[in-house]
C-alpha cells in the first residue's frame, strides 16, 4: 500500500481558520479547519467540542459550530496542551461547559510558560507571515479587535482512561503520553470506530515525528512514542480525524499506516543503540541511518537524521567525547580532542 504522505498536503498547507462553516466529516461529527482542527461532536443532550484552535481562531470555530448546531456545550475535550488548540477556549465554553485535558496539562502548561520568550523568539520564522494573513481575514470577518488567547484549565483529568456517555454518544479518552506532548490523548468513540487523534502522530499524518522540535522542546523518548502508536493501532479504528486536512478512512490503511510509522521508529531507535555501542559518534550515525524502503514514511516535519540524534542525546546527555570544550564555556577551537591519552577515568 502506497504511503498516504505522498497524496496529502504537506506542512506548507498548514493555515489559520478561514472556513464560512464547518464540514460534516462523520456521522455526527463536523470539522471547522484551522492551525489545528477543531471538532464538533453533536448529542442529544448538547454539544462536543475537541480542541479550540488560537485565540484568535476561537470566533470562527464558534460561529461554524453554532451555525450547525446551539446546543449548550458541555464538554470541551483537550488533546495537547498546544497553544493552537487551546487557545480558542474562552469562544467555545458555555457556563456550564466542563473542559477536559490529560493529567499532565499542568507540567506542560508550566513549561510553556516560562519559556513562553525563548520559544516565541525561535518559532516566529515559520509562522509570522502565516499567521498575520490570517489574523487580517479574521479581523475583516468578525471586526478589529482579536479574542485574547486563552490560559489552559480543566476541570475534570484523565488519568490513563475516562469514558464520558452524554446524550446517546459513548466517549472514551485515552492517554497517549508519546504524542507531541506528554499530556496526549486521542477521543474514541468505539461504537462509531472514530478516533479524533489530532496531532498525536505529528501535525502532517504520515511523517516521522519530532522526537524533538528545533525550537526548543523536551526530549520526546521513543520508546513511548512506540507505545503509543501502538496504543491507538490496536483500536483499529475505521476513521483517523487528524488535527490537519481531510479524515483517514478505512481500517486497513489506517492499520498500514501505523504499523509503518511504528516500525520504522523502532528501527530508528534499534539502529541509533547498535551504533552508539559500536562507538560510532552521534554524526557518522545521522549520517548512515536511512529507513528501508518497506517502512517508508515522509520526512516533511520531522527528519530521520534529527531523530537519530535525539535518541542518542536522550540516552547519553549533552556530552559526546569529541572535544573537551563540550565541558566548558569555549569553542571548539580554543582546546584539544580528546585522545587516548587522556586518563580513562576522566573520560
Amino acid at each position: 500500500m502506497e504511503p498516504i504522505y505522498r497524496s496529502r498536503p504537506g506542512a506548507d498547507a498548514m493555515a489559520p481558520a478561514s472556513a464560512e462553516q464547518a464540514e460534516e466529516v462523520a456521522p455526527g461529527i463536523w470539522c471547522s479547519p484551522g492551525l489545528t482542527n477543531s471538532y464538533l461532536l453533536t448529542t442529544d443532550d448538547g454539544r462536543v467540542v475537541v480542541n479550540t484552535g488560537m485565540g484568535f481562531e476561537g470566533p470562527v470555530h464558534r460561529a461554524n459550530f453554532d451555525a450547525v448546531d446551539s446546543a449548550p456545550v458541555r464538554y470541551i475535550l483537550i488533546t495537547q496542551g498546544h497553544y493552537d488548540h487551546v487557545g480558542g477556549l474562552d469562544s467555545l465554553r458555555d457556563p456550564q461547559t466542563i473542559v477536559v485535558a490529560q493529567a499532565n496539562w499542568r507540567t506542560w502548561r508550566d513549561d510553556n510558560e516560562r519559556l513562553l520568550p525563548y520559544r516565541a523568539n525561535r518559532s516566529a520564522f515559520a509562522f509570522s507571515a502565516r499567521l498575520a494573513g490570517g489574523i487580517a481575514r479574521i479581523q475583516q470577518r468578525f471586526g478589529k479587535k482579536l479574542a485574547p488567547q486563552s490560559a489552559i484549565t480543566a476541570d475534570l483529568t484523565v488519568d490513563d482512561r475516562l469514558t464520558i456517555d452524554i446524550g446517546g454518544r459513548r466517549i472514551e479518552l485515552i492517554a497517549t503520553p508519546g504524542g507531541e506532548t506528554t499530556d496526549s490523548m486521542v477521543v474514541w468513540l468505539p461504537d462509531e470506530r472514530v478516533c479524533l487523534c489530532s496531532n498525536t502522530f505529528g501535525p502532517v499524518f504520515g511523517h516521522i515525528p519530532n522526537l524533538v522540535t528545533i525550537r526548543g522542546d523536551r526530549y520526546r523518548d521513543a520508546l513511548t512514542v512506540i507505545d503509543t502508536i501502538e496504543r491507538v493501532r490496536r483500536l483499529q479504528p475505521e476513521i483517523l480525524l487528524t488535527g490537519h486536512f481531510d479524515p483517514i478512512t478505512g481500517a486497513q490503511r489506517i492499520d498500514a499506516e501505523l504499523t509503518r510509522l511504528r516500525d520504522a521508529v523502532q528501527y530508528l531507535h534499534n539502529e541509533t543503540v547498535a551504533g552508539m555501542n559500536a562507538g560510532k559518534d552521534v554524526a557518522t550515525l545521522m549520517r548512515e541511518i536511512t529507513l528501508p524502503e518497506h517502512l517508508e514514511v515522509g520526512q516533511g516535519y520531522g527528519k530521520v537524521a534529527w531523530d537519530v540524534r535525539a535518541i542518542w542525546e536522550n540516552y547519553s546527555g549533552w556530552f559526546h567525547h569529541r572535544s573537551t570544550t563540550e565541558l566548558y564555556p569555549v569553542g571548539p577551537s580554543r582546546s584539544a580532542p580528546i585522545s587516548s591519552s587522556w586518563p580513562a577515568h576522566r573520560r
